[in-house]
């Protein structure tokens, strides 16, 4: 989709092209802007190689066109997730631009309007307020076109920001400091959001997305989008559904927080999978899953049931009011049996508060039960990163030899009978820091493309001018010293990518098109 129109937006995601297209928020948005009268809106991405691109000395240039994006009136961002950060920040560089609010008003260069929305912003926006000139809080659909609506009507950007700062959905740190604004809502004659493009080159390839649902009426204490969030669970018909995906599409993907949870899931898993098309759902809850279900599943093209546990024993999962049981879960491995899938996963946390060594002897105990019905048993296992906005805020974060010695204790329990893959108790005290920060944590953030620039901003305990970091403490260690993770490896650039575009598709009759 490319456009000339009077205001022009450049759509930025803070992280590679493969991980920005497969964000469904980004589409949707991209979608808006560009369906808006006299608004275009063009995409940039973090570079795969950022040092390759630093080295070339060539700024950050949109995907349509390949226009500077420093050259727009606009330059919005798309947050998921705090470790994002550390991506906004590259792309505010290579943009040319200074990184902070105050900076560029300060600066003798007029600076183009830097707006954040996301998904963080229903966490804790605040460490990315220092970036941002405005952060729209929550659900786009109904922002954005306030937002187009006043930067046409004020060109004076203290007085856009004030007339802004007044509108519900809209947080302006400069006037509002660390006070947030409520969190907008959608309208739900807005709702489904779904895919504008498709491309091979996306952690979902060639999917097209499409939400069922948004929100979740369910009350887990660690949950950002738990029922409190937007008035919880809400529906959308499977007619509606069904009409929106494009008749050439091949693979569809249901997104939401509780998509097992819709009642009309059944009617919908099988007009998509009667019409020979492959499906995936964001999110099988393991109370919800039955042979029908299941079963549709499997003629979708799954191999692998995944569901998630979160608790490490049900003590455990009963504390956090995640009320999924072990009968849940062995019913679940009946299923992936029965219907011939090769695994069974589970997602789950360890070093929720009160968890003792008597949960994770449990979880080895169960694990090893699982195992002896599913083909395959894998537990995707990530450290307990407490929210904002959830009752398990400000939680502590468990040392990270204490959760080394946990993986361990699981691991020689489950002597191999059982596939363990943890991600890093490092990297999750670095998003802690970040979801549980203040406008303290944004140098952190910007800091967080180097290893060493992370390391000294996590342990610099110095007041004195050459700190650059603020004053924070260091990682939760009982013994070892802290060692700063690997920067995650990059990808190498695919080149031109081919994408699909309904609008084009039902013009073209074929959707193939190509783009810079």
């Amino acid at each position: 989709m490319h456009k000339q129109a009077g205001l022009a937006f450049a759509l930025c995601y803070p992280s590679p092209y493969k991980v920005g297209m497969s964000s469904l928020g980004f589409q949707t948005v991209y979608r808006l802007l560009n369906g808006m009268p006299d608004v275009s809106a063009e995409r940039a991405f973090l570079p795969d190689d950022v040092r390759a691109a630093r080295a070339s000395g060539d700024p950050l240039r949109t995907y349509e066109s390949a226009r500077p994006v420093g050259d727009f009136a606009v330059v919005a961002f798309s947050l998921a997730y705090e470790l994002e950060l550390a991506g906004l920040a590259e792309c505010l560089d290579m943009i040319g631009l200074p990184l902070f609010a105050d900076e560029r008003a300060a600066a003798p260069r007029p600076a183009p309007l830097i707006v954040i929305g996301g998904p963080l912003t229903f966490s804790n926006p605040v460490p990315a307020a220092p970036y941002a000139d405005v952060i729209l809080m929550g659900e786009a659909e109904k922002t954005l076109p306030e937002l187009v609506a006043a930067i046409r009507a004020q060109p004076d950007l203290d007085a856009l920001l004030a007339h802004l700062a007044a509108q519900p959905g809209f947080y302006v740190p400069s006037l509002h400091g660390t006070r947030l604004p409520a969190i907008a809502a959608a309208p739900d004659d807005d709702l489904p959001a779904y895919s504008q493009i498709r491309t091979p080159n996306t952690e979902l390839a060639d999917m097209f997305l499409i939400e069922p649902e948004r929100g979740c009426h369910r009350g887990c204490t660690y949950c950002v989008m738990r029922r409190s969030t937007n008035g919880g669970m809400r529906l959308v018909a499977p007619a509606k559904v069904k009409a929106l995906i494009p008749d050439d599409a091949r693979r569809v993907g249901l997104v939401g927080a509780a998509v097992t949870d819709h009642p009309g899931l059944p009617e919908i898993l099988r007009a998509i999978v009667d019409a020979d098309r492959e499906v995936g759902i964001s999110s099988l809850r393991a109370d919800r899953l039955n042979d029908e279900i299941v079963g549709l599943l499997k003629r979708g093209g799954y191999r692998t049931l995944t569901t998630a546990a979160d608790g490490a024993s049900e003590r455990m999962r009963d504390v956090i009011q995640r009320k999924t049981k072990e009968r849940h879960l062995l019913r679940a491995a009946e299923l992936a049996r029965t219907h011939g899938m090769t695994s069974l996963k589970l997602y789950m946390m360890l070093g929720l508060p009160g968890e003792t060594d008597a949960d994770i002897d449990e979880l080895a105990r169960f694990a090893l039960e699982l195992a002896r019905v599913a083909p395959r048993v894998v537990l995707g296992i990530a450290p307990f990163v407490a929210k904002r906005n959830t009752p398990l805020d400000r939680a502590p974060f468990e040392a990270i030899d204490s959760l080394d010695d946990k993986l361990a204790r699981l691991r020689a329990a489950v002597r191999g009978r059982v596939v363990l893959r943890p991600t890093s108790p490092k990297w999750a005290w670095v998003e802690y820091r970040l979801a549980q920060g203040g406008f303290e944590a944004a140098p952190g953030a910007r800091a967080g493309g180097s290893r060493t620039g992370r390391r000294r901003w996590l342990t610099c305990r110095s007041r004195s001018p050459r700190c650059r970091y603020p004053k924070l403490p260091t990682p939760p260690f009982r013994r070892r010293r802290w060692r700063s993770p690997r920067s995650p490896p990059g990808r190498p650039s695919a080149g031109r990518r081919p994408e699909r575009s309904p609008a084009r598709a039902a013009a073209t009759g074929s959707g193939a098109r190509r783009s810079r």
